[in-house]
């Protein structure tokens, strides 16, 4: 591609209201243009990247055993009732009506459209194991999009759904894609981790999300410093204390906090470390028990591992007149001890390890210090409630915990019979008895993944792509092309050269000064630069720089095409 006759755009101010490195270099490179909140037009170079990412995913489908199909991304309304997320799925799912007053989404995911497919499709068992997937646009209504395509509302999605007849064939499968998605990101030359991860709104029995590693990632991953344990933040157990809890050492007595709400304070006014405080959650249940989850004051509730709790599904914090109902205070002096009604008490596994611990007295203005189970309250139903934190023991008995975060690029499921079972997606077994078929689901975002790139592979000057990503792998820069007819014909002819090798080049022949060209080239990350100029003619040499040296080279003909080679 010659650039003089290519669309290229590029600013040397962020916008605004760009947030994320990825989003900022995007728009500057001129990748993608802002249509409107979380809607994106992806420019002829922001497409050429894309197109590089799909191909490998596409590449590495196929080789798995997958087949391409398309689905349509308005989907019916009956299909979403049959499995009963028309009204679960929330506030993403963008709901439309056709001119017949029929009600549609715009498919935020396709379980439904392709289990409608299979149970139609699908008659015998001889027809299984299959895998079915697309590369196709989804939609989900973000509250607030942000951080450019990395949050956007629409996006390109690889998803990918099997059909199985037994829950072992479809832990195989699983295994298949897992292995599929861990070489496309190798290929595609990221630094990524698979992680256990939560199965979330999508359902079923186990899942593994990848996340390219970086300081941006709006996910925390925890994993092991002597092995290869990995989890979302959200999954990763926190181990109980490997010491037993100590007798009691003082009386419980009040405490006066007049203004000091938080475990923080108390700690601080106190002069006691905060590991010596319990912090007080309070909530309702759908069958409205009220509920006290205590966590270290140094811990945060993970409410995921909260909702998993036998009676936990659904619930939500208590209001401030629920509190003063069940407790007797207004938040910021809660505990355990004395509540004026039942009260369902859920300690973590470190609180319930603790003695003469603080906690709130349930009285304004006041804490309890020296607090103990068994003497001054009963002892409490025992959880993981709690996010690990660096230094935690891992779980897998090998190392400690460290975090780090992440960009979620990809997400592997084993649903079971989930959508099957709801919508009757059934196959005849060798007896022609009529079984439920189990499925897997496995989602990548395309779209995603470039942007994610841009977060791991960047300076100052711009992008950096991994070469498998990149627009074009080589820039040949020509000096005065306009004015130097020798030049501007080695540069054509090195052009044509590296394209006839199979060597993606884009020729610069815009006539820019050095500078603003060499600008240009670096931001938009192009992973090969080479200057074709008149002194490099003279000496029989091109100046080289690789994209991420610091430095250029000069060489000969010879040495140029074995460096590019």
């Amino acid at each position: 591609m010659r650039l003089s006759q290519f669309h290229l755009s590029t600013t040397k101010e962020s916008p605004a209201d760009a947030d994320i490195v990825s989003q900022k270099l995007m728009l500057r490179a001129g990748m993608i243009r802002k249509l409107a909140a979380g809607l994106y037009t992806w420019t002829p170079l922001g497409l050429r990247v894309l197109r590089k990412v799909e191909h490998v995913v596409r590449e590495e489908m196929n080789a798995a055993g997958a087949l391409e199909l398309l689905m349509p991304s308005i989907q019916p309304r009956e299909l979403w009732e049959e499995t009963g997320r028309w009204a679960k799925f929330g506030g993403q799912l963008l709901k439309i009506k056709d001119r017949k007053e029929a009600d549609f989404c715009y498919g935020p995911t396709h379980e439904e459209v392709i289990t409608d497919f299979a149970r139609n499709e699908l008659r015998s068992y001889k027809q299984l194991p299959i895998n079915f997937y697309q590369i196709q646009t989804k939609f989900r209504d973000e509250i607030r999009p942000r951080f450019g395509v990395m949050r956007a509302r629409e996006f390109l999605m690889k998803d990918a759904y099997s059909f199985h007849m037994t829950p072992e064939c479809m832990a195989r499968e699983y295994e298949n894609m897992y292995a599929t998605y861990a070489r496309i990101f190798t290929r595609l030359g990221l630094k990524f981790r698979a992680v256990n991860a939560d199965t979330g709104a999508i359902g079923g029995s186990a899942s593994h999300e990848f996340h390219v590693l970086a300081d941006s990632g709006e996910d925390a991953i925890a994993f092991s410093t002597d092995s290869d344990y990995a989890a979302n933040i959200e999954m990763a157990e926190a181990l109980a204390p490997a010491t037993p809890r100590a007798a009691a050492g003082a009386a419980m007595h009040k405490i006066d906090t007049p203004t000091q709400k938080t475990c923080e304070d108390v700690a601080a006014m106190m002069g006691i470390a905060l590991t010596r405080t319990v912090k007080s959650v309070a909530i309702m249940t759908v069958d409205n028990t009220f509920v006290l989850a205590l966590v270290r004051g140094d811990h945060i509730v993970n409410e995921v591992k909260l909702s998993k709790l036998a009676g936990m599904a659904e619930y939500r914090l208590a209001t401030e007149a629920e509190i003063v109902d069940h407790l007797g205070s207004e938040p910021g002096f809660l505990g355990p001890v004395a509540a004026r009604k039942v009260v369902r008490v859920i300690a973590d596994r470190s609180v319930a390890a603790m003695s003469d611990f603080v906690v709130g007295a349930n009285e304004k203005g006041f804490h309890l210090a020296d607090v103990n189970w068994g003497r001054d309250l009963p002892e409490p139903e025992v959880a993981d409630l709690r996010n690990v934190v660096e230094g935690d023991p891992s779980p897998d008995g090998l190392g400690e915990i460290r975090i780090a975060r992440g960009i979620e690029v990809g997400h592997v499921f084993q649903l079971g019979q989930k959508y099957a079972e709801a919508m009757g997606a059934t196959v005849a077994d060798e007896q022609q008895k009529a079984r439920v078929c189990y499925m897997g689901c496995y989602g990548i975002g395309v779209s995603r993944i470039v942007a994610a790139a841009i977060e791991q592979n960047f300076d100052d000057n711009g992008v950096i792509w991994p070469e498998p990503i990149a627009p074009w792998r080589v820039a040949v820069c020509v000096i005065n092309p306009k004015n130097d007819a020798k030049v501007a014909e080695a540069a054509n002819a090195l052009y044509a050269e590296l394209n006839s090798a199979g060597i993606e080049t884009l020729l610069d022949d815009r006539g820019l000064r050095p500078g603003a060209m060499f600008a240009d080239i670096e931001l938009i990350g192009i992973p090969h630069r080479v200057v074709v100029s008149e002194r490099g003619l003279a000496a029989g040499t091109y100046e080289y720089r690789s994209r991420r040296a610091s430095e250029a080279e000069q060489l000969d003909h010879s040495a140029l095409l074995a460096k590019l080679g």
